[in-house]
């Protein structure tokens, strides 16, 4: 594994993962995977298709286990053998489908499954207390910068980059530490794109740690402050922004940068 990075600061990583290692019945999913986030840092998860990437991220995640490694969160190992587990421990993962109702204002899918009530007949009936939930969420998006519509707007007259802030937004709302973003400015134009990457700047400022899995390598080296290359299921290389090109992580990416070492 080439490692270009900086020490990173004096402080516990909110997460590091050792040695990951998962198998789909004959297919070796990883064979190596070792990487680390900390507290107000952002680090880009890169790699071509196959590489290992979605694999990683179901894995902190909870969604998949692993056949060996370990996983640490603020120093502790911890077992993350569902996505329960994972939001215990503070980790919130934005997927690339978003998972927002699109018949349900913005308020009802921040507080998806966590809704706030008051009772109608109790304690037979309950309505769902819209007020309560924006008064709980106007903080959160105003620590954050995020301008959104009124709360009671529907999700589906929202623009691509709005629906992403909304995603964005319901995994601060429930004390992350760590967000997961999956290819979070697919499919965007551009100010929507530049409204996404603002987004996660702001993350980091707020002090949470922000993995971003991308192909776009603009976007990588707008908000990046460490990129973690997967190569075929292992760790390839992890390198500091500021100390490294484009075109070297895209032949550590494609196996190109040991041709490119041994000119």
């Amino acid at each position: 594994m080439q490692s270009m990075a900086r020490p990173a600061p004096d402080a516990t990583p909110v997460l590091r993962v050792e040695h990951l290692r998962k198998s789909f019945g004959a297919v070796q999913a990883l064979t190596d995977v070792s990487l680390d986030v900390y507290p107000g840092e952002v680090v880009a998860l890169v790699g071509d298709n196959g590489a290992g990437k979605s694999t990683t991220i179901k894995i902190i995640s909870g969604v998949e286990t692993p056949d060996e490694g370990r996983i640490f969160v603020d120093g502790e190992e911890v077992r993350i053998d569902s996505p329960a587990a994972a939001e215990r421990y503070g980790i919130q993962t934005v997927y690339q489908d978003l998972a927002l109702c699109d018949n349900l204002d913005i308020v009802s899918n921040l507080f998806l499954g966590r809704e706030i009530t008051r009772p109608l007949v109790p304690p037979f009936l309950r309505l769902l207390n819209k007020s309560a939930m924006e008064e709980r969420a106007k903080p959160v998006l105003d620590s954050l910068g995020i301008r959104l519509p009124a709360l009671s707007t529907p999700v589906a007259s929202l623009s691509g980059g709005q629906r992403q802030t909304v995603a964005v937004a319901r995994a601060v709302l429930w004390g992350s530490k760590l967000v997961l973003l999956d290819e979070p400015t697919a499919a965007l134009g551009v100010a929507q794109t530049r409204q996404v990457l603002d987004l996660i700047l702001r993350l980091k400022d707020k002090g949470l740690g922000v993995i971003v899995i991308s192909h776009n390598m603009h976007d990588v080296f707008q908000v990046a402050d460490r990129i973690v290359v997967l190569r075929l299921g292992r760790t390839a290389g992890v390198f500091d922004k500021a100390s490294v090109t484009r075109e070297h992580v895209v032949a550590v990416m494609t196996g190109a940068a040991a041709e490119v070492n041994g000119a």
